[in-house]
């Protein structure tokens, strides 16, 4: 590892909390092309045991750093190209692993369009300007009158110019914009004002019409929801210091004595920070406090995006799911233990056409002939309805009914992904698909969805795409490989998630399986096109084969590690299938007799582990839920209510709950304990079934407040 990474190796170390070997380990395997879900799984010796979560920290700062070190190479030849690259400024740069010190030390080089300044430098006026700094006693007028010929008409216009190089050294000098950039860190006030006519059109705004708040302390809710008003057109958004305090610092730092220059001197660097340093540090502090809001937002999304990914599913039972409707109808799907459509068809209970006997009818025929054992409904319109029909008919009397949420089911049904598992269907029909299979496995169908369709974000089509995107498709690669992959069942989409394997290499797979059949055993995997040894080292050990002979091929313990497996069987005299089946025996088994320079007792431990649950899935069980009956409309709430609800949406601020209605209740934060939290999620997560009292209700504004305090959960 070279000099230049050992040192990037010991920011990181610092900047985490972690220890360098273990990030020397992560850097190592980064740059290998491992994957994140694959160097906290099984290479553990590596890292020192770090959990997914410092891996992840790790791999961000690298990618930081790595970006870092590109921006330095284009300062570099930037600045080479000019002929002005010293050593020691080669020196300074090179040593620089600050991005804001890094482009402060090359603002001063950076290739400009014309200004007032470079105007002044190509009228001969710079030495001036350098004269006139030195306050030495002479008067700026004095000074002036030697440098009147050429372009420059008198003194007034030769001063003029010094001013304007003056004021552009004072923007440009790194010590004066870290001590101003310390001071707006320190004391900028965010201020809102709408934008002249527009209050009628941004009423939803109207909280930020003329609004001051310090920016350091703005919660990243507000924050968003202010850039959001400004990008409308709605707001005006600044976010200043007090302006002396800033010219009391600027004047500390370039006015060194009492001279016939110093108010000239003062009027330039007052001209500087107005015109050119303010504006560029309150679009840096903005831009700051946009990237920890967006932060904060991403994490919050990731956090909700996970809960829901990592929802207990139904697991293998035959459903019947209904996409609900009013005129257009009910979409049924009737689906088997794996998902596969056994039949369709569409009823029409609801006004206008109130065929509800038809449609009971109907759905009880399809019950005996599929023997469906679950109902899934989506709860969008009529989903209620649906749900009171079903009940009605004393079918759901011995069949389970789940509610499930339909956000994204949609997007699924008119994606390419939705046409391409079903050509010949209807989107309503895809969509009723969606529903059912969300029940039976929420992972291998949400998968399918673009994240920011599920509707668990807050402001999740304000902040950065870029980093949303990686973020949320690091939380799916962490839960797919967390949950492991039935490789001869699973679709495309689900292996693409995999890690090592990627879109095309899933592809691969797919058609692989279709042309040879399943696959028997890990191994086989090497035969897919394009899969080497290094993606099926990243992959083999998240894949899952159910009817394979070696009963290792469907457990998380890596096919590298079979060969420690076998020795533990045959050192105690046990067969693999006997030791997996047999607690007594594996408790006999001391693993620090197979410790390895390769394996060491991390690796042991968790092969131990799974041993003792080979396969178990980690999501845990489903738990029935149902709504109040006596709530159908937000009218019928009255402040006191306790209602069962359901946490459909995470945010700083709070959580929402659905209560049965069309619109869901808000928990504020400082209503969800007893106790003071910060933090919601210490106390809900995603889709938990919940009892809340209603507080208030806004029927006007569609609002419903709901607090869990007192309420034993």
């Amino acid at each position: 590892m070279s000099e230049e990474m050992n040192e990037i190796v010991r920011l990181i170390a610092g900047a985490e909390s972690l220890p360098e070997s273990g990030v020397r380990g992560v850097v190592r395997l980064l740059e290998e092309g491992a994957t994140v879900p694959f160097i906290s799984r099984y290479r553990k010796e590596a890292t020192g045991s770090m959990d997914e979560e410092a891996v992840n920290r790790v791999r961000d700062s690298h990618r930081r750093f790595t970006d870092l070190l590109k921006r330095r190479e284009t300062i570099l030849a930037s600045i080479g190209e000019q002929g002005k690259l010293t050593n020691e400024l080669r020196a300074r740069i090179e040593e620089c692993y600050d991005l804001t010190v890094l482009e402060d030390i090359y603002l001063p080089y950076k290739p400009k369009k014309l200004t007032r300044a470079t105007i002044a430098r190509e009228k001969g006026l710079e030495p001036l300007a350098a004269m006139i700094m030195k306050q030495d006693g002479s008067s700026p007028e004095q000074l002036a009158g030697r440098f009147v010929k050429g372009a420059v008409a008198d003194t007034g216009d030769a001063l003029a110019g010094a001013a304007d190089i003056i004021a552009e050294w004072v923007s440009e000098s790194e010590k004066a914009r870290n001590a101003v950039r310390n001071l707006f860190a320190r004391e900028a006030v965010l201020t809102s004002k709408s934008v002249k006519g527009k209050e009628e059109e941004g009423a939803k705004y109207s909280d930020y019409f003329d609004r001051s708040e310090p920016l350091r302390r703005m919660p990243s809710h507000r924050l968003l929801a202010v850039f959001r008003g400004e990008k409308e057109g709605i707001l005006r958004v600044g976010a200043l210091p007090d302006e002396g305090k800033a010219l009391q610092i600027l004047d500390r730092i370039f006015i060194r004595r009492d001279s016939p220059a110093r108010c000239f001197i003062e009027e330039a660097v007052t001209d500087g920070y107005r015109r050119l340093l303010r504006p560029s540090l309150e679009n840096e502090a903005l831009s700051e406090a946009k990237k920890r809001a967006d932060a904060e937002a991403i994490k919050v999304f990731a956090g909700n995006l996970r809960q829901l990914l990592l929802a207990p599913p139904l697991g293998n039972r035959r459903v019947m799911a209904i996409d609900p409707g009013f005129r257009s109808g009910c979409k049924v799907a009737c689906l088997d233990g794996q998902g596969n459509l056994l039949d369709y068809f569409t009823i029409y209970p609801h006004p206008p056409q109130k065929l509800e006997q038809k449609a009971i009818e109907s759905v009880r025929a399809a019950v005996s002939k599929y023997a469906t054992e679950a109902f899934a409904v989506g709860d969008g319109t009529a989903g209620r309805e649906t749900e009171q029909l079903l009940a009605g008919s004393g079918l759901t009397e011995k069949i389970d009914l789940y509610t499930v949420s339909e956000d994204g089911a949609s997007v699924y049904s008119a994606s390419e992904e939705g046409r391409k598992e079903f050509p010949d269907l209807d989107v309503t029909v895809r969509g009723a698909v969606s529903i059912g299979r969300r029940l039976l496995d929420p992972l291998a169908e949400l998968v399918k969805i673009d994240p920011k369709s599920i509707g668990v974000g807050q402001y999740q089509h304000d902040v950065d795409q870029g980093e949303l995107r990686r973020s949320l498709d690091a939380v799916v690669e962490s839960c797919v490989n967390l949950v492991g992959v039935e490789l001869n069942t699973a679709s495309e989409k689900l292996l693409s998630y995999v890690s090592g394997v990627g879109s095309a290499i899933a592809k691969n797979i797919v058609e692989f399986r279709r042309v040879n059949g399943p696959f028997t055993s890990r191994a086989d995997l090497l035969k897919v096109p394009r899969l080497g040894a290094k993606a099926y080292e990243q992959c083999a050990g998240f894949l899952r084969i159910s009817v394979a002979a070696n009963p290792l091929e469907n457990s998380a313990v890596h096919p590298e590690s079979y060969h420690v497996v076998e020795s533990m069987a045959k050192d105690y005299g046990v067969t693999v299938n006997e030791l997996l089946a047999d607690k007594t025996a594996r408790s006999r088994v001391d693993i620090n007799r197979y410790v390895t320079a390769r394996t060491g007792l991390p690796t042991l431990r968790d092969i131990m582990a799974e041993l003792d649950k080979p396969g178990r899935d980690p999501r845990g069980e489903l738990e029935k839920f149902s709504f109040s009956d006596t709530i159908r409309d937000i009218a019928d709430l009255r402040p006191g209510m306790e209602l069962p609800g359901v946490v459909t949406n995470i945010t700083n601020f709070g959580a929402f709950v659905d209560i049965g209605l069309k619109q869901d209740g808000l928990v504020h934060v400082s209503q969800l304990s007893d106790s003071y939290i910060s933090d919601p999620n210490a106390v809900v997560r995603l889709r938990q079934n919940v009892t809340v009292r209603v507080l208030d209700v806004d029927t006007a504004r569609s609002r419903i407040s709901l607090t869990m305090k007192g309420i034993k959960q």
